[in-house]
Order: C-alpha cells, then structure tokens, then sequence
C-alpha cells in the first residue's frame, strides 16, 4: 500500500513539473519564423543585412557570430529566427524594414536571385 502512494505520488509530481516544460517548449518554437527570400546589404552599415520575400516583405537582420551573412548576399536563402523588437529610426526617406530578426539558422535556395 506504501508503494503505491509512492508511485502515485512521484507520477502525480512528475507531470506537475513536466507541464510548464512542455509550455515553455511551445512558446520557444512559436516565437521562430522562416523567411525565404533574397539576401542584400543593408544600406546603412557595413555589417547590416536585409531580406525580401516573394510577398515583398522586407526584413532587417542581425546574425551571430557562427551565421556568415556576407558570404551569402545575392544568393536565394531561407532564413530561421526570432523576431526582434526594433528601436525608433529616424526617417531618412529610405524604406524601412517591415520587421527584423535574429538569425539563427541560413540555407542557401540557389545562389542567384531572380
């Protein structure tokens, strides 16, 4: 009888802890998107990068250390990331980007762009 309790109760606590994992889980793979589309120099800085989707979209990126952007302007890519809350820009008459992602995966579609 004691060791039913026991296993009853260490089933019980199991999947009290087990729940917010789980959600957590969920929140981290929804906060991803994936873009594909044409990699180009951002227009500002040496460093800044830009993306646009077959819908027009075009997105402001930032990359860590390990994702090479560079290497990859005018190549077709589908591009893995977080959104990212972007800082009040004075206008400057350029487009602006409709939103901005911290990369953390690249693969490359075709090296050209259409």
């Amino acid at each position: 009888m004691e060791l039913r309790m026991f296993v009853t109760g260490a089933i019980g606590t199991a999947l009290l802890l087990a729940a917010p994992l789980r959600a957590q889980d969920k929140k981290v793979a929804d906060s991803n998107v994936s873009v594909t589309g044409c990699l180009a120099q951002g227009d500002e800085r040496k460093n800044e990068y830009s993306l646009k989707d077959a819908d027009g979209k075009t997105y402001g990126l930032r990359a860590g250390s390990e994702i090479n952007l560079k290497a990859h302007v005018g190549h077709k890519v589908i591009l893995t990331g977080s959104p990212m809350q972007k800082k009040e820009k004075v206008k400057t008459g350029k487009p602006e980007e409709s939103e901005h992602l911290q990369v953390s995966n690249l693969s490359v579609v075709s090296m050209t762009c259409p």
